[in-house]
């Protein structure tokens, strides 16, 4: 079963991060990785999980 999509701000407060930070790394091709439905973007909660755990430690 798939669990609920997130949203811009469901990833913000997953990692602590301001929410305008998480529009800057998608404007710029980075951070975790989102789609389009419509006008809006949705992340799926494993890959953004995936995405965190896959950084270097102090990069952030």
């Amino acid at each position: 079963m798939i669990r609920n999509l997130w949203g811009p701000n469901d990833v913000a407060s997953y990692l602590g991060v301001p929410v305008g930070t998480v529009y800057q790394w998608r404007s710029r091709g980075g951070g975790p990785p989102g789609r389009r439905v419509g006008r809006h973007v949705r992340y799926k909660p494993d890959q953004v999980e995936q995405w965190f755990e896959s950084q270097p430690e102090g990069v952030i």
